[in-house]
Formats: structure tokens, C-alpha cells, sequence
């Protein structure tokens, strides 16, 4: 059993809320065809960037409803295949909140996708105290998917390229270092692409309760004990040094599977998704593609058993 813990859907009314954006094919069509291709039982599925927010463009609590209610429907019809996220109209907090209630209560979904950043409000920012708040009342499965730096590029370069490892590195430490970790421990946090640069840069990242003890005094376990608790996804880090170097931040039951699709490298041949997994042993092996996501999406684990 192989369950991707990482895909993007985008419903059809949503899709066309978000106009003339350069995105690439996102159809549940196109990620069953991929998942009964590599051998994919089941997918959790979240429409990942720009989610519910495009500036000025549109309305972010209408395009978050388009989202969630596209999602819904697909979970609703595949219930032993695919598990939703919602997105939520962040940074917008009262608006946010009420739609984690109606995603909740109403709509059943299984969890929160929340980018790294909108506007330049990153994760962690003390705005948002009541959002997690809400989250950590439902013990929340929250997905952290790295979003559009609020910046220019300094660089001729995707976005993606390092961009984006590099925004989960700033949520990441805003998220450890303005107390929410501490704050809320009942969130089952999932960061995307096995952390992005996180695993490398931990004890950096962990030496500022040396060097600055000040900035650290909402993080008393220390960023290590932190890194160690939160799950992480091998969407577009499905290879072996990324996989040793989160090892040695977590334990293995705190690492799933994920693929990215549709921004997916697969391979070319076969219908293995990701054969460097395969160093690991069957049982490691094994663990990582079906049993660690029991903790995240409980529902979808049993919807498989029956």
C-alpha cells in the first residue's frame, strides 16, 4: 500500500477563479491516471499555491469556499482514495477561522493546508495566535506548503528552485521562535519536501538560543526538540541524502511519502515512484509509504481498511 501524502487538485470552479495564472494541469482526472501508474492506493490532496489568496484579484473567502467545496466533493465520491486539505483565506484570521468550522462540521474534511506566508504574514506571526488557537482546539492535521516570497527575485530562477525550500526554512523558525510550536502541541504539523532546507540548517537554526537568548525564550525545548516532533513529506525530496539528513532530525515514523504531483519528478520508466526509496528495506520502506500517515489521516486509514 502506497499513500501520497502530497498532491495539488485544483476543482474545475476554482481553476477558473484563478484566471490566465501559468499553472500546470490539475485535474483528479489527470492524478488518478499518475497514481494508478505508480501504483498510488490513495492521495491527500490540497490545492497547494496561491490557495485562497491572489491579491486584490478576488475575494479570498470566496475562492477558499470554490477550494474547499471542489475538494470536498472528490473525498466525498473516493473516500478509501483521497483525504482533503482546505485552504483557508490567510491572513484574513476571523474569516479564516470560520472557515475551518465550516470545513470541519460541515464539509469533513481532514485537515489544513497553510502556506508559509501571504503578503508577507508569515507563520508564526503573532496576528495569527487566534487561527492556531482554533486549530489546536481540533488537534489539526496542518500541512505547511511553502508559498510566493514576498519579494522580488534577486535571481534569473524558478521559483521552486530554492525559493521555496528556503520559505519553509523562514516558517519553519518563525513558527519555533514566536512560541506557536510550544503553544499548541496538539497540531500534527507536515512540512513539505522533507522541510526544504530545514534538516541541514537545524543546528544553525538552533544556535540562536546560544548566541541571542533573548529571541529564544518562547522556544524552551529548543528547536531540535521541535524539529524532532513535526512530520515530514517526501514530495520532490523522494532521494537519499535528503531522506539521511531529516533521519537525523526525526525519527522514522515521523516521515511520509509524497510525490508533488503534478510539479512531480517520476520516473520515466517503470512504476516505482521514487526507487531510491528502495535502499531503505522493504520494512523502513514500508512504513514510510503507508503506515506513518495513520497519525495525519486517520479517516483515510480506515476508510482503506474496509
Amino acid at each position: 500500500m502506497r499513500i501520497d501524502c502530497h498532491a495539488h487538485v485544483h476543482p474545475p470552479a476554482y481553476r477558473a477563479a484563478l484566471g490566465d495564472l501559468p499553472l500546470p494541469p490539475t485535474s483528479v482526472e489527470g492524478l488518478r491516471a499518475s497514481m494508478d501508474r505508480y501504483e498510488i492506493d490513495a492521495a491527500v490532496i490540497s490545492v497547494g499555491p496561491p490557495g485562497g489568496f491572489l491579491g486584490g484579484a478576488a475575494d479570498p473567502v470566496h475562492l477558499s469556499r470554490l477550494a474547499n467545496d471542489g475538494i470536498a466533493e472528490i473525498v466525498r465520491a473516493h473516500p478509501n482514495r483521497f483525504a482533503g486539505l482546505a485552504t483557508l483565506p490567510f491572513p484574513d484570521v476571523n474569516g479564516a477561522i470560520a472557515e475551518i468550522a465550516r470545513c470541519y462540521d460541515d464539509l469533513g474534511l481532514d485537515g489544513v493546508m497553510l502556506l508559509s506566508n501571504v503578503a508577507g504574514t508569515y507563520l508564526g506571526d503573532a496576528a495569527l495566535d487566534p487561527l492556531f488557537a482554533a486549530l489546536a482546539a481540533r488537534d489539526a492535521y496542518v500541512f505547511v506548503h511553502p508559498g510566493f516570497p514576498p519579494h522580488a527575485l534577486p535571481l534569473p530562477h524558478p521559483v521552486w528552485l530554492y525559493e521555496f525550500p528556503f520559505e519553509t526554512v523562514r516558517a519553519v523558525t518563525n513558527l519555533i521562535y514566536n512560541g506557536t510550536l510550544e503553544r499548541y502541541p496538539q497540531i500534527r504539523f507536515q512540512l513539505s519536501h522533507l522541510g526544504g532546507a530545514v534538516p541541514f540548517l537545524a543546528h544553525r537554526l538552533a544556535s540562536l538560543a546560544d548566541r541571542e537568548p533573548g529571541q529564544a525564550a518562547q522556544a524552551p525545548a529548543g528547536v531540535l526538540a521541535y524539529l524532532a516532533r513535526v512530520h515530514y513529506d517526501t514530495g520532490l525530496a523522494n532521494n537519499f541524502p535528503a531522506l539521511a539528513a531529516t533521519r537525523e532530525v526525526t525519527t522514522l515514523d515521523h516521515i511520509v511519502f509524497g510525490t508533488d504531483w503534478p510539479y512531480a519528478a517520476l520516473p520515466g520508466g517503470g512504476s516505482d515512484p521514487a526507487p531510491e526509496l528502495g535502499a531503505l528495506g522493504a520494512e523502513d520502506r514500508g512504513a514510510i509509504e503507508f503506515h506513518n500517515a495513520a497519525p495525519l489521516v486517520p479517516r483515510l486509514m480506515e476508510a482503506i481498511g474496509k
